[in-house]
């Protein structure tokens, strides 16, 4: 009989919850695997730094403290996703204890709300728009909106990055910063020309890998 009944209705709502029960805690688990990631990349790309820094290469010390800025900002957003996974989560487990006193699911606008933040994520955001279709087929939401605007990072980005980098030097650095450059002005050895090379090389190579994160 259950098997007639799932042929004609499809999946029960208790079925459902579990289904996108499982999927939130695949979506949490590709979201800790980034943050891990980010982390090595970002740890990397600061000692990087700090080695620039030491030798008095501010300008591209300065670059790439901007990606670490915006590693860290990353690694805000991601986590906050996390936590609105878990969220999500919680909501569906108390769908499941009305399903058994009313036999449906309910409309959520917490539910709602929190999945229309988590599309805007590109990492998890494919997964959450085709749960939030399923959830709105089977009545916790509305029908969502059309794409939702996004912030241009880039400008907010420009307008912080100035100050906050500043701040990432002076730790990295341990307030030194500012004594970078400052020794001698003597004409560049050739062994000082392959050092400078091989910062660069190291640096843009940071650069990148932080780059290819923040961008995937």
């Amino acid at each position: 009989m259950q098997t007639i009944n799932r042929f004609f209705y499809g999946p029960t709502p208790e079925e459902r919850v579990r289904a996108w029960q499982g999927k939130l805690r695949s979506e949490s688990r590709q979201l800790d695997r980034e943050m891990r990631q980010l982390e090595a990349a970002t740890a990397k790309a600061r000692t990087t730094v700090k080695q620039l820094a030491t030798k008095g290469d501010v300008k591209s010390a300065r670059i790439l403290a901007k990606e670490v800025v915006r590693s860290n900002k990353q690694k805000d957003r991601l986590s906050v996703s996390k936590a609105r996974l878990g969220s999500i989560g919680t909501q569906l487990q108390q769908q499941l204890a009305m399903v058994k006193v009313t036999g449906s699911l309910q409309k959520s606008t917490e539910i709602m709300k929190l999945s229309n933040s988590l599309v805007k994520l590109p990492q998890i955001s494919q997964a959450m728009r085709e749960m939030s279709m399923e959830m709105t087929k089977a009545g916790i939401m509305e029908e969502m909106l059309g794409d939702t605007l996004q912030m241009d990072e880039d400008e907010e980005l420009e307008e912080e990055a100035d100050a906050e980098v500043d701040k990432v030097l002076f730790d990295l650095t341990n307030g030194k910063l500012g004594l970078a450059g400052s020794a001698g002005t003597d004409l560049p050895t050739p062994q000082d020309q392959l050092e400078d090379d091989e910062a660069e090389r190291v640096m843009e190579e940071a650069r990148k890998q932080l780059n290819g994160l923040l961008s995937g």
